[in-house]
């Protein structure tokens, strides 16, 4: 069951959810993981790598992890990584939305808050000319205020006070006739690149492939289908491998997410509980596999 699919207003949702935010977070990620999965989570002895993150949530506390989430902060993190070159550029910061120059931005941009995740809280500009800059306005400071909401009980997101608004530069790739850009999240255990997740055609048809380090394609589906056509790997494969050991290095689990546009590659983000650990795997043992290479914590 997905509670988005019957409550569909967002502020709706975290309205309900804030109202029940006096229930103890173990509780709470019980219920939800129990809706989302339709399983009961094992708190003693956890063997899944979902079960595993929502003992991350609680128990997991590293104050770099709430820099990591805040997508201004986390530039400082990569640029102190000595990866300032994969970072986008960034076209402005600003506390509230009114403050932005909207003629001085280039035709094609993408504007986000700080707080946002999971692809959410997001505009992108193609043409300028088409964009509606009022509407814009109005949904960036809603955002601004909405997500003081922590829907999945993710602690490294309680860090983010003052939430703000940063644009950068728009990512396209002009071999792909929508302009979309192939998203490479790279699962990491305690520093060390596992699974690589495939994200592609995100628009128009989403697809996602699971692949091992050598770019094996593993037998594996989630909360999309298969892309079934054969994908080459990135040419720069091994590069980007040690760009996400560099990153994943301080903690026990992150999934680094990049982009690789015709060999140069992009940072996306640093991700601590991907799908908030509502995820169903097939085959069901690809959870415990993945629950096998987690830390204890």
């Amino acid at each position: 069951m997905d509670y988005k699919k019957y409550i569909k207003n967002q502020k709706a949702r975290f309205f309900i959810l804030k109202m029940l935010s006096f229930i103890p977070d173990k509780i709470m990620l019980g219920w939800q993981y129990r809706i989302k999965t339709g399983r009961k989570i094992d708190w003693k002895e956890p063997k899944r790598f979902t079960e595993f993150l929502q003992l991350y949530k609680i128990k997991y506390r590293n104050k770099v992890a709430q820099r990591c989430v805040d997508k201004l902060e986390v530039r400082q993190y990569v640029e102190s990584k000595g990866l300032g070159e994969i970072l986008t550029g960034l076209l402005g910061v600003y506390k509230n939305a009114e403050d932005i120059d909207f003629n001085a931005l280039p035709d094609k941009f993408i504007i986000k808050t700080t707080n946002g995740s999971g692809g959410e809280n997001l505009l992108i500009s193609r043409n300028k000319k088409e964009f509606d800059t009022r509407d814009a306005i109005k949904k960036l400071n809603g955002w601004l205020k909405l997500k003081t909401v922590n829907v999945g009980r993710e602690w490294a997101y309680d860090g983010i006070k003052e939430p703000k608004i940063i644009i950068e530069d728009l990512l396209e790739d002009s071999d792909n006739s929508e302009g979309e850009i192939d998203d490479y999240k790279i699962l990491c255990f305690n520093g060390e690149p596992k699974v690589i997740i495939y994200d592609c055609d995100r628009f128009i048809g989403h697809k996602r492939n699971f692949y091992d380090t050598d770019w094996n394609l593993l037998d594996v589906s989630s909360d999309c289908p298969n892309k079934p056509q054969m994908i080459p790997a990135p040419t720069n494969l091994d590069k980007m491998i040690s760009i996400a050991k560099i990153l994943s290095e301080d903690f026990p689990f992150v999934r680094v997410d990049l982009y690789n546009i015709r060999g140069k590659i992009y940072f996306g983000e640093l991700t601590f509980y991907p799908w908030s650990g509502y995820v169903n795997f097939l085959p069901d043992s690809f959870d415990f596999e993945l629950g096998d290479l987690c830390p204890r914590i």
